[in-house]
């Protein structure tokens, strides 16, 4: 919406279709939606084709779908871990890739969605913190790639944006506790609205980095001291604990259920069984011995 508010066209692509729907028309005629799975190279250019023939030009891209695996890397299932690996980075990279040829002709602007979490990497996180470290560095490199195409690059880092990805994740006790470890200012909350605000803003201006909220250039300004041993002792402290109630989920959910949020749960499990039958990952069944998306805008 604040892509229309400010005279664009908002194309959306998402894999889920019915919300995906739903905000396309309260963008009203200056809404596009496109389903597609941002992790299937062949799906995004088809989307980006769509957007074409609609429209004839990009003029940023914004890849901006994530998903997040959570657990410790003792007990996270790996088909989790490795998924939001393919849905954030890999996703960037197809988003980013498909709709380069059209934003190079406007001289445009891509924007990838980093986060804090490439500067702050916590326990039972790894493949989130994984997922957005290698974002930014795809954003270092693509920006001095690019620079001589006329196309700028921005970063993204952004808070506790109030998101479905962020409340699911208090759907889980452990999750609740490893942010109970955080100060108060780390722990803040934006609303999705404030936080489009400043995208846009960011977008209009082809900003190189994006903060979400302000303060946050600061965390950037220290990032070196972020994992140094005072830095890392609350978490260190807690970790135990927050170990502990993952598996007390994982034994009364299961492993999918304690790795990924509801949404990504289901899309994980109609995925499996379209392609290979009933799945190890049934709603059912318990596992507890360890071993086992997203805007393009058009303006």
């Amino acid at each position: 919406m604040a892509v229309v508010a400010q005279g664009g066209i908002a194309v959306l692509v998402d894999c889920d279709d019915e919300p995906l729907a739903a905000i396309a028309r309260q963008c009203g005629s200056r809404g596009f939606a496109y389903v597609a799975d941002v992790s299937d190279l062949a799906s995004m250019r088809a989307a980006v084709e769509a957007v074409m023939a609609a429209y004839g030009r990009i003029d940023v891209v914004f890849a901006n779908a994530g998903i997040a695996a959570f657990g410790p890397v003792s007990h996270v299932d790996p088909d989790a871990w490795w998924r939001c690996m393919e849905v954030n980075a890999r996703g960037v990279f197809n988003t980013v890739r498909c709709a380069l040829d059209a934003v190079k002709k406007q001289r445009g602007y891509v924007l990838l969605n980093v986060s804090m979490s490439a500067l702050a990497h916590a326990p039972v996180m790894s493949a989130y913190a994984a997922s957005k470290s290698a974002i930014e560095a795809m954003g270092n490199a693509w920006r001095i790639e690019l620079a001589a195409h006329g196309v700028a690059v921005g970063l993204a880092y952004a808070g506790w944006v109030r998101t479905p990805l962020v409340t699911e994740g208090a759907l889980h006790p452990a999750f609740l506790r490893l942010r109970s470890t955080m100060p108060s200012l780390l722990n803040k909350e934006i609303s999705a609205a404030d936080a489009a605000r400043v995208i846009v803003r960011g977008m209009q201006r082809r900003t190189r980095r994006i903060w979400i909220p302000g303060w946050l250039r600061v965390l950037f300004a220290v990032r070196a001291l972020l994992h140094m041993p005072f830095a890392e002792r609350a978490l260190v402290s807690a970790a135990p604990d927050i170990e502990r109630l993952y598996l007390e989920g994982l034994a009364a959910e299961g492993v999918l259920a304690s790795s990924l949020g509801p949404r990504e749960r289901l899309r994980t499990l109609s995925r499996l069984a379209q392609t290979s039958g009933p799945s190890r990952h049934s709603p059912g069944e318990h596992q507890t011995d360890g071993q086992g998306d997203k805007a393009r805008d058009v303006q």
